[in-house]
């Protein structure tokens, strides 16, 4: 198959997928039988088209010029496939998950979660592969308004509310910042193709450019830097397998990928090191990933807890790529993977025990690994990871990001790192070693709870042992990382 037919495929296929979901409503096998295929046929897809372009294939393709240079247009580049695996590779997972959690906890509406999310996958996937600020712009809103539905999945009171915070947020920074900022390079720059290397040197005085890195760090809101974070918790009245859509397959991963693609492929690493142009908007992203940890520590609700630690680990990406040095882009992309897969896990875990002892508190889970104990071994493997500790994958995207905090001799933002490696361990640990070693309160034993179905425990399972392959085998991620660092 040609190049730009497989690119289109594998973008169109959830589309499709999403009308065949649709289409078998009335029978619920059926219907998740065509969310597993549609699922696993494009995670396949998405690893052949890996293999093609690590190997020199151009994928490129020019679908519309609606106004003269205004195209929607997409080219895969190192940084876009990286991302497209990561969530090619999830979705499947979250599919696995999502039938278990959906059947055990009787949700209703069903056939629109998956539809919604398949939907989320295939405007994911043109935002990967966008070729320019326009194109990526069209499916970063087309991504926020299909996963409005999911986040008020309930139709409750508290759904609605969360569901205007995270529409609200989301389309005012984009609307308001993101979507200037992309002009002005346009007016500027004359063009918003992604380049190796950036548009703007030569054609921005340096005087402005902290100025429009600006309108793109805070316009970018999935990104989730402080002020503008506060939809991620109000989302988190959304189902889990929701959450894990939101936190680590697509939408906040959207956000800080689309700000590396700006930093690497429109200002370009040269110009913002050579310039300063992010002197003062890296505290912005160190002040994030210290008050998000301390505020996750305060957190009782799991999944607020969890919520707020996303927020400061994206951080960590905003951090590095506003670094700019090789080693710090590479981190921050290294980043969204380790990240994703660690932080899936945590809320795998976290949906398993309110699916299976219906408990949503850190404080009440007190004994209750010894009912659960995959579920609580995976939540202290998701942990670890996260943390940075050896022998889990996210030890490499740390390591870089203080690699590159120590080459541009920010020794105060390495500082920072250090203490929120420390902090990761004050508000995530807590949590497996309560459920494992403490008594239960008020005398309880969970005799009668056992563990959450078994494709929760699958999807798990999956989850748990990549973050400790991807220490051992993280090589098809870094490629594709240090490539894009280098500006290909």
């Amino acid at each position: 198959m040609k190049a730009e037919s497989l690119m289109l495929l594998t973008m169109l296929l959830p589309l499709a997928g999403a009308m065949g979901i649709v289409i078998t409503r009335r029978w619920p096998n059926v219907r998740e039988a065509v969310t597993l295929i549609t699922a696993s046929t494009v995670a396949v897809l998405v690893v052949m088209i890996a293999n093609r372009f690590v190997s020199g294939e151009v994928f490129s393709l020019l679908v519309a010029e609606p106004l003269p240079g205004i195209q929607i247009a997409f080219k895969i580049e190192s940084l876009g496939m990286l991302f497209a695996l990561v969530a090619g590779l999830l979705w499947i997972v979250t599919s696995i998950y999502s039938i278990g959690y959906m059947r055990g906890h009787n949700e209703s509406n069903q056939t629109r979660f998956y539809a919604s999310f398949a939907i989320a996958i295939a405007c994911t996937l043109g935002l990967a592969f966008s070729d320019n600020l326009f194109t990526l712009f069209l499916f970063y809103e087309l991504l926020t308004l299909s996963t409005y539905p999911l986040v008020t999945h309930a139709g409750n009171d508290d759904a609605r509310r969360g569901g205007r915070t995270y529409l609200g947020i989301l389309l005012g920074t984009s609307i308001g910042l993101f979507l200037l900022g992309i002009l002005v390079t346009w007016i500027v720059a004359g063009t918003v193709t992604f380049t190796a290397g950036g548009v703007l040197k030569g054609k921005l005085d340096p005087a402005w450019a902290g100025l429009l890195y600006a309108l793109f760090l805070f316009g970018i809101g999935k990104a989730a830097l402080m002020p503008f974070h506060r939809w991620l918790p109000a989302a988190m009245v959304a189902p889990t397998p929701v959450s894990a859509l939101l936190h680590a397959v697509a939408v906040v991963k959207a956000g800080v990928f689309t700000l590396l693609k700006v930093t690497t492929y429109i200002f370009g690493g040269e110009y913002i090191l050579s310039n300063d142009v992010t002197g003062i908007l890296v505290w912005v992203a160190a002040a994030t990933i210290l008050l998000a940890s301390l505020v996750a520590m305060t957190k009782d609700n799991l999944k607020a807890r969890l919520a707020y630690s996303t927020v400061s680990q994206l951080s960590y990406i905003a951090l590095g790529a506003m670094l700019a040095s090789k080693s710090a882009l590479i981190g921050a992309a290294m980043h969204i993977v380790m990240h994703a897969f660690s932080k899936i896990t945590l809320f795998f875990a976290a949906g398993a025990i309110y699916v299976a002892a219906h408990k949503k508190l850190v404080s009440e889970l007190d004994g209750l690994g010894r009912a659960m104990p995959i579920t609580f071994a995976a939540f202290l493997i998701g942990s670890v990871s996260i943390i940075g500790l050896p022998p889990f994958g996210g030890m490499w995207s740390k390591w870089y990001l203080g690699l590159g905090a120590a080459e541009t001799g920010q020794l105060i933002l390495l500082g920072t790192l250090m203490v929120s490696s420390l902090l990761n361990i004050a508000y995530l640990l807590p949590i497996p070693i309560r459920g494992f070693f403490s008594k239960p309160t008020s005398g309880k034993h969970y005799t009668e709870i056992k563990e959450a179905p078994k494709t929760i425990l699958l999807a798990m399972t999956i989850t748990s042992l990549a973050c400790i392959v991807l220490f051992f085998y993280p090589d098809p991620f870094y490629q594709l990382a240090a490539k894009a660092a280098g500006g290909h």
